[in-house]
């Protein structure tokens, strides 16, 4: 009893201390420390041994995807390609489809395998400039980010983000695995999410909402009078210098790159060896077709690098929290109890990846942690592999997303400069409730099929 309730106090921890801002390497060692006491665990094995364990076999398997993402993501931003691709989706579409301009320019990028949080950085500013035109409540930018950064594009078949990756090396399988369902899953995620958003716009327009900057006056006529005011400084005969990019071609060249020969090569090799390979192309590809544009290639090199260091650090941490959790006699429980679930045995899986997800607040961290224990045991029942691998895949993109989650925490604060309570709950519906419905829809369909 004290071990499952003390397992129990470590995750709530683990997810207060992220929520409140605390660094998840240090929340992620407290929480290990009050797991191993309470689950009766030699502190200094705890530590030493099961959480360096943990720690170090995540780093060492998946760095260099860290690593090459976070590059390919920098060469990107530094040529303006980003810049490029989220300004030809705003002239292409117009303030009218605002909300699907976002999403769209987020998720083309996203699913070329550019790191979320260039995604964020570079499509902000133009979807500031959409919702102003277009009047729109500015709460709902996270939310337009968030959606096309992650709900379908990192679960999707195919893709080369890490979620869609580390089933692979667990289940044998390569990126598109999942065939038809797992196509037309992220298919509906992308269609109703879509349709979820707009209403939710439209419902706050239709109740007086109308564009306002945080801290800036909220009420209609007052932000009438400064939307006025800045559009006056922004028409095109006004607009800054500077605002050179590559052609949009060149720029989704790159992408369209990384996603061919992920899908062509892994068919040759492991799937991690054909990331490696499609992101050190897509690098190549992007620097060699807009070297005009390229300035500061070796200090976006270093930044890459950084950035590299401090998101696989991160998730590093949380898989080592799991490590030591994983050694407690009441994980076992746990984890016996949803093997063991009535139903589909897929369900179990499912549920198992999403509160372990949840539990983190990262959907990397949460398959590093589930998918060591839980794939054995599947594969061991003799279900599809790739039932498996997406079913894995969708449900690390349900729970994932709740307020402690790492991307969700900077896109609310640090790039839109919102707060959890005006933009979270679009948030909620669009990344948390309607994946998990999906999920459920993928375990009946993948169970019958």
């Amino acid at each position: 009893m004290i071990g499952m309730l003390g397992l129990i106090a470590s995750l709530l921890l683990l997810m207060y201390l992220t929520m409140k801002g605390i660094n998840i390497i240090i929340a992620a060692i407290i929480s290990a420390v009050v797991v191993a006491l309470t689950g009766g665990l030699n502190l200094e094995a705890a530590l030493t041994e099961h959480y360096m364990t943990g720690f170090t076999k995540y780093f060492y398997s998946w760095f260099l995807i860290f690593l090459l993402g976070a590059i390919f993501g920098k060469i990107m931003q530094v040529t303006k390609a980003a810049d490029s691709i989220a300004n030809w989706v705003k002239d292409t579409l117009g303030p009218s489809r605002a909300v699907f301009a976002v999403v769209a320019a987020a998720a083309i990028m996203t699913y070329g395998g550019v790191s979320l949080f260039v995604v964020g950085f570079a499509v902000y500013p133009i979807a500031v400039s959409l919702f102003k035109v277009a009047n729109l409540p500015h709460r709902f930018i996270p939310a337009a980010l968030v959606f096309g950064s992650i709900s379908f594009t990192m679960t999707a078949p195919g893709s080369p983000e890490i979620q869609n990756l580390i089933p692979t090396e667990f289940f044998g399988t390569k990126p598109t695995a999942g065939g038809i369902i797992g196509v037309l899953m992220a298919l509906l995620i992308m269609v109703t999410g879509g349709i979820l958003l707009s209403r939710m716009v439209k419902k706050a327009v239709q109740n007086g909402e109308v564009f306002s900057l945080p801290n800036h006056p909220s009420s209609a006529k007052e932000s009438a009078a400064a939307l006025d005011s800045e559009l006056a400084m922004q028409r095109p005969d006004a607009a800054p210098a500077g605002k050179d990019y590559p052609h949009v071609i060149l720029a989704i060249l790159p992408l369209a790159a990384v996603i061919a020969i992920l899908n062509t090569a892994a068919n040759f090799t492991s799937s991690t060896a054909a990331a490696l390979i499609s992101l050190s192309s897509g690098i190549v590809l992007a620097c060699v077709l807009m070297i005009k544009y390229l300035a500061g290639f070796w200090e976006a090199l270093a930044k890459g690098a950084q950035d590299a260091l401090v998101a696989a650090a991160n998730t590093c941490a949380v898989v080592g929290f799991g490590s030591v959790a994983a050694q407690v006699a009441a994980f076992d429980t746990f984890v016996d109890a949803l093997v063991n679930i009535p139903g589909p045995p897929l369900m179990g899986l499912a549920i198992a990846v999403t509160l372990i997800c949840g539990i983190t607040g990262s959907a990397s961290g949460g398959l590093g942690i589930a998918l060591p224990i839980l794939a054995p045991m599947y594969m061991a029942q003799g279900l599809d592999p790739g039932a498996m691998h997406r079913i894995s895949a969708l449900a690390s993109g349900g729970l994932d997303s709740l307020p402690h989650n790492g991307y969700v925490v900077t896109t609310i604060r640090a790039i839109c400069g919102e707060t959890h309570k005006r933009a979270y709950w679009p948030i909620f519906i669009l990344s948390v409730a309607m994946p998990t419905v999906v999920l459920i829809l993928a375990v009946i369909l993948y169970s019958i099929f």
